[in-house]
């Protein structure tokens, strides 16, 4: 039986006497996009933190591609091929911008694919075009505002060639112009047109986003938290007519 892309289950992380996930499961097949929405402290974030190993669970499992990796170290799952972006943004602020990028080159798993040893830079600058920021690739990190803060994020994590990508809020801070051309990238990005044209095919994603107009538009699925429990998972058009995403969203304001 060949084992799912990427499985949760029964995932359960607590703070003191705060459950912040409860036994939370759902798998993600390889050419998915899934969105993750809930009202703000449902633990969407610190779901995210579990799988990246940021955090270390109380209980339950994560696997990818057939391998447990609850408790590994966080840039040994960069290295298998997990890489995310959150919040709070966190580059090299006094190195040039495609500094910061050419650094996630480096890791050992982009090393390993291939041409782009030889073309760190290049790699690095093609990353920052695909997210729409190369024409600032000399300027210093802590130049940037904070919406292009967060296409630095994704550019970092991309060029560390992940085949599943976790985005936190990836169009907080973005005006609607550039949520939308983020929004078209990122479709692009997962249906197969990836920078640099390594693959046939992109990752798969996680995405995080209280801009719900924007994310049903981009996502296959949607899954929903609320007090750190998974209540609800479907397509867009079923989620937004499921009774209880509409009392937890409605009850303790948007999504």
């Amino acid at each position: 039986m060949i084992p799912p892309f990427f499985e949760v289950e029964d995932l359960t992380k607590r703070f003191g006497g705060l459950t912040a996930v409860n036994h939370v499961s759902f798998r993600l097949a390889r050419d998915e996009m899934v969105g993750m929405i809930g009202p703000n402290g449902a633990g969407k974030t610190t779901l995210l933190r579990l799988i990246t190993g940021i955090l270390r669970p109380d209980s339950g499992k994560v696997r990818f591609i057939g391998k447990d990796i609850t408790r590994a170290k966080p840039w040994d799952i960069v290295n298998q091929g997990i890489a995310g972006t959150f919040q709070v943004t966190r580059p090299f602020r006094r190195l040039p911008i495609i500094a910061n990028v050419m650094v996630a080159c480096l890791s050992p798993r982009a090393m390993k694919r291939g041409e782009w040893v030889k073309r760190i830079e290049a790699k690095a600058l093609d990353a920052l075009e695909f997210v729409g920021i190369s024409d600032l690739a000399l300027e210093p990190a802590s130049s940037l505002s904070h919406g292009d803060l967060r296409r630095l994020e994704i550019a970092r994590a991309l060029a560390t060639d992940p085949e599943l990508l976790l985005l936190d809020e990836p169009f907080s801070g973005l005006n609607p112009a550039e949520t939308e051309l983020l929004a078209k990238s990122i479709r692009r990005l997962h249906k197969g047109g990836r920078f640099g044209r390594l693959h046939s095919e992109g990752p798969a994603m996680i995405i995080i986003e209280h801009k719900l107009a924007e994310l049903m538009k981009i996502v296959d699925r949607v899954i929903v938290l609320d007090f750190g429990e998974l209540i609800a998972d479907g397509t867009p058009e079923d989620i937004v007519k499921d009774e209880r995403v509409i009392e937890a969203c409605m009850g303790k304001g948007v999504c």
